[in-house]
């Protein structure tokens, strides 16, 4: 039996009707938490519900659209009133509405933000609150993506609200350190339809779904697998094995562990009594330009 474990353990996943979510919500319940599981859509919702109680677990269902803060509170509400206590929040919904800047729109920016960074954020208030008056400590996991740490060609929104939300881990560590509840950003690579919108990964995602082994070199390489890979992450941050690991973001993906670092000065430079244009260009060009990094993937 592994020594990480849910037992007797209350977990809330959003987006959790199918792949990563589903993923999560399913992992959670094997290792012995009740699960609340959310989605907009019931009957993947209730396709997982289903498939945790067939195991012998306990799940119920809450079919609402993550960013309002009267979802955040049905979720909290849904945890205390079913099984009494609240100890994880996994908040995991998300869309993509991908489009170079100058072609998006207000509202594919807006839902974006609104699902990812919004849901994250009134979902993370509504649990930390519970967690808080329940005295106990708890676990919230925020989930990021490498479009977050680099940049990613078309995804203005995305990008923007990854980072935002592994900036918002960072905050609420500081924040919740004293009520003994800790939160962090996963950053998963799985295959999952999300990962079927990149061109160079669509082949793969589609003999993925017809059944085939992710090959080795993509496990390896590119730190890609399946959903189920990054499962195991989601319960270790979740369960008490890591009370002692906040404020982190963790890559997970095929065969590759990952910690990323915060964001840090790489040098400085100083003129007395301040720059001039003229001054800045000089800095940069003797000692700042062979140290810019490049964006996107490396």
């Amino acid at each position: 039996m592994s020594a990480v474990t849910m037992k007797d353990r209350v977990a809330i996943v959003t987006g959790a009707g199918r792949s990563l979510g589903r993923s999560y919500a399913l992992a959670l319940a094997e290792a012995g938490a009740a699960v609340v599981v959310n989605d907009v859509d019931a009957d993947s919702a209730g396709a997982v519900v289903a498939e945790i109680e067939r195991a012998g677990g306990r799940a119920t269902a809450v079919i609402a659209p993550v960013g309002p803060a009267e979802t955040a509170d049905q979720l909290v509400s849904a945890a205390m009133e079913t099984y009494g206590r609240l100890d994880a929040l996994v908040a995991n919904a998300g869309v993509l509405r991908d489009r170079v800047l100058w072609k998006m729109s207000d509202d594919e920016f807006d839902l974006v933000v609104n699902t990812h960074l919004r849901g994250s954020f009134t979902c993370g208030r509504a649990a930390a609150t519970a967690m808080k008056e329940q005295g106990e400590g708890g676990r919230i996991i925020l989930i990021g993506s490498p479009a977050g740490q680099f940049g990613s060609f078309g995804q203005t929104n995305y990008a923007s609200v990854k980072a935002g939300l592994v900036a918002m881990a960072r905050t609420w560590s500081l924040e919740l350190a004293r009520a003994g509840i800790t939160a962090n950003a996963v950053v998963p690579t799985a295959l999952s339809p999300m990962t079927a919108t990149i061109p160079a990964y669509a082949e793969l995602y589609e003999r993925f779904v017809a059944g085939e082994e992710i090959p080795s070199e993509f496990r390896h390489d590119h730190a890609l697998g399946s959903p189920d890979d990054v499962a195991p992450l989601i319960v270790w941050l979740a369960s008490e094995a890591s009370q002692d690991v906040t404020g982190q973001a963790i890559g997970i993906g095929g065969d590759r562990l990952t910690l990323y670092a915060h964001p840090t000065a790489l040098d400085a430079a100083y003129s007395d009594g301040g720059w001039t244009a003229d001054g800045i260009d000089d800095a940069w060009r003797a000692q700042f330009a062979s140290q810019a990094q490049v964006s996107g993937p490396q």
